[in-house]
This record gives C-alpha cells, structure tokens and sequence, in this order.
C-alpha cells in the first residue's frame, strides 16, 4: 500500500515509543494553569473485502468528562489546518495518520470526538473501494455533526507531550445496505502511547497479506496485516501490568490458524514472537462457510470464535446486512496450530485436533444483546440464524 499526499508521517519517525513523553507545552502565562500538549494520531486495523477505505477527519475534540454533550462546556478542538483524507488501509504495522496537537490544561480527560467532512455531490470524503470494485459513497451518519464518541481515559502531565492513537477498525465499521450502498458503524479505540509497547514477527513469505490480531479474552484488541516479507507489527498495546498478556492469532485464506497464547507486553518495548529467520510457518487448510441471518434491526456484529483447551480465540467477524441481515463467513477446516509465549525463540507449536471445524457464532446487537451458538464448520451450514 502506498503513502498518500496528505499529511502523514513515515514509519518510523511516528512510532508511538519514539514519541511517549517528551517535552512540550508549557504553563498558561495568562491563567497561571499548568498545561501540556496532546498530539493526536491515527491507525488502523485490517478491513475485510476492501481495498481502500477512505475517511476524511475535520476535528478532533476532547473534554475532561465522559458525560460532556455537544454543546457543553470543557471542549476542546485539537488543530487540524486542514480536513485529512486518510485511506484506513495504508494505516498497518505501526504506520500513524498524524492528525495535529494542542496544548491543554493539565488534568485527566474522559472523553474523545472524531468528526468527519460531509460527502458532497462532487467530492466523496468518505468512501471504500470493495476489493477489485470501483470507488462508492460511505454513509456516516452523525459523524457530521456530533461525531464519534470514544470514552477513553488519558492524563496530560504539566510541560508533557502526551500521545494518543485513535485505532479505527475498519472490518467491523463498515456495514453493507440491502441495496449494495454502505454505512460507517464505527468502531474505535484510543491508546495513549505512554502506557503502551508493540508486539512483533513474521509469517512465512508464502502468508503474506496474513490478518494478525492481538487479542484478550477472545476478542479482538488490535490487528494488522503481514507485508510482503511476512512481518507483522501489533502497536500500540497497552503494557500488560495494566491489562494482562495477550494472544496473537493469525488468520489468512487457505491456511490454518496460528495462536499464540500469553504474550507480554512491556512499556517501550517490542516483543517478538518469531523472526524472520524462523517464521511462523501456517499448514493449508480447505475453507468452510457459515451463514444465516441476524434480525437486522439488531444491527448486529457477528463474531466466529474457536475454544481451544480453557482459551477462547476470535477468528473471524463480519457486519450483517444494515437491511436484510444476512451474513456470510469463511473460516478454516483445519486444526489451528497453537503456541504458549516463552522468551526461547523459534516457539514450538502442535495442532490442535479437537478445535477443527469448530467454532462458537456470538451475534451482538447494538442494543448490548447478544447471542450464541456451536457450529461445525466443515457441514457449511447456512441457516445459523439470530433473533433478537
């Protein structure tokens, strides 16, 4: 994927550990207050059937409290000179969006608003390209107006530059329309930079273009996408002191599933899981389809999960239909091959047969609902249905 004309860093001069705590801001001469900078930027987890997916950010806006409307008092507007039209996309493996800064009073702030510009009959801000398909509208509702709220706690130390990564995952903020049309639900996360480090490695040459998530109690924390050489970059990760280790699960067409389980992360710090001169090399592995249908005003996300021994590992998930309900996923047959992290490189990894083919469905409606079922996989069953 290529770097795009608007503002945007290169790899490694916005690594977020390069960043964490530097100095900056200062305190408010006029005010006495003590204050500090926040520097906003922006990344991505992989997309599922697009090759882009372009949104266009207007403003950033952070208030001390997680309760704050629109119109209440304590914003403030992180400067963007102009809108930035960020493909999601080109945002793996450590590559930010850098979307600007401002100074701020020191203290803990609550609350997080991603605005985006409107669409216009002769510019699309906002729009996905659906792999080998050509360029459609992307329907963002409140975005506009409101925009998007991320309730996520951060301090900002006095004399301090604090970092915050907006991670949008765009697999699961794009939902399709019974007309073929397409809607951003999004699904965003924030990470302050200070807190967190990264976990790294490689797939063998032959997996490249592999999904690689991080994940914690069998959902999906951060994913990324293996490059052409096979590797792969997890960041930022909040360190494991605050939140516990993590489980890397690697997912990729035709092969088998890779886990690895307990990874710690450490402030300031990558942790490898493989190298590239002993990849983490997939079995192949025949495709399975599970379908039905989730009653779609449920707006429902659907999630494929596969137990393996007392862990649960998210595989796969997919927005149902925005009118219809209809879903459709592919998983593996094969057993997934699976690993415990330990510091001794290249880990060891055995199959594990039990888990073939078979995975728990979990539908979540945006009401909080949520439902689940087994399924076996390799019977390709087609009526797997939810009814909230």
């Amino acid at each position: 994927m290529t770097r795009r004309h608007w503002r945007m860093l290169g790899l490694a001069a916005l690594l977020p550990l390069m960043l964490a705590a530097c100095g900056g801001g200062g305190g408010d001469s006029a005010s006495g207050t003590p204050s500090g900078t926040l520097h906003v930027a922006m990344t991505d987890a992989p997309s599922c059937g697009f090759d882009h997916v372009y949104v266009t950010v207007s403003q950033v806006r952070v208030n001390a409290s997680a309760q704050a409307g629109d119109n209440d008092a304590g914003w403030t507007t992180v400067a963007l000179p102009t809108p930035q039209k960020i493909d999601l996309l080109s945002l793996t493996n450590g590559v930010l969006a850098d979307l600007g800064q401002s100074a701020l009073p020191a203290g803990q702030y609550q609350q997080v608003r991603l605005l985006l510009a409107s669409n216009s009959s002769n510019t699309l801000a906002n729009s996905v390209v659906p792999s080998g398909g050509t360029e459609q509208p992307l329907d963002t509702p409140s975005a506009t107006q409101s925009g998007y709220k991320i309730i996520q706690p951060f301090t900002v130390q006095p004399n301090t530059l604090v970092d915050l990564v907006l991670d949008f995952n765009a697999c699961k903020s794009i939902v399709t329309r019974g007309n073929g049309s397409y809607a951003l639900k999004p699904v965003v996360t924030a990470t302050p930079t200070t807190v967190s480090g990264q976990i790294a490695g490689y797939v063998g040459r032959a997996q490249a273009g592999a999904t690689v998530y991080a994940e914690q109690g069998g959902k999906v924390v951060k994913g990324t996408l293996a490059d052409s050489t096979g590797k792969f970059v997890l960041s930022p990760l909040i360190q494991s002191s605050t939140q516990g280790t993590y489980d890397v699960v690697i997912v990729q067409k035709n092969v088998a599933t890779g886990i690895v389980r307990s990874v710690p992360v450490v402030v300031n710090t990558s942790t490898a899981v493989s190298t590239s001169d002993a990849p983490i090399a997939l079995p192949s592995s025949s495709m399975s389809t599970v379908s039905g249908k989730a009653t779609a005003t449920a707006n429902a996300l659907v999630r494929a999960s596969q137990p393996i021994d007392a862990g649960t590992y998210e595989i796969a998930s997919v927005n149902a239909n925005l009118d219809t309900g209809t879903y459709a996923l592919s998983l593996p047959a094969a057993a997934p091959i699976v690993s415990t992290y330990s510091g001794a490189l290249p880990l060891s990894f055995a199959a594990a047969p039990a888990a073939a083919g078979q995975y728990t469905l979990e539908a979540d409606a945006a009401s909080g609902a949520t439902q689940s079922t087994s399924v076996n996989a390799t019977t390709n069953p087609s009526n797997v249905n939810f009814s909230f």
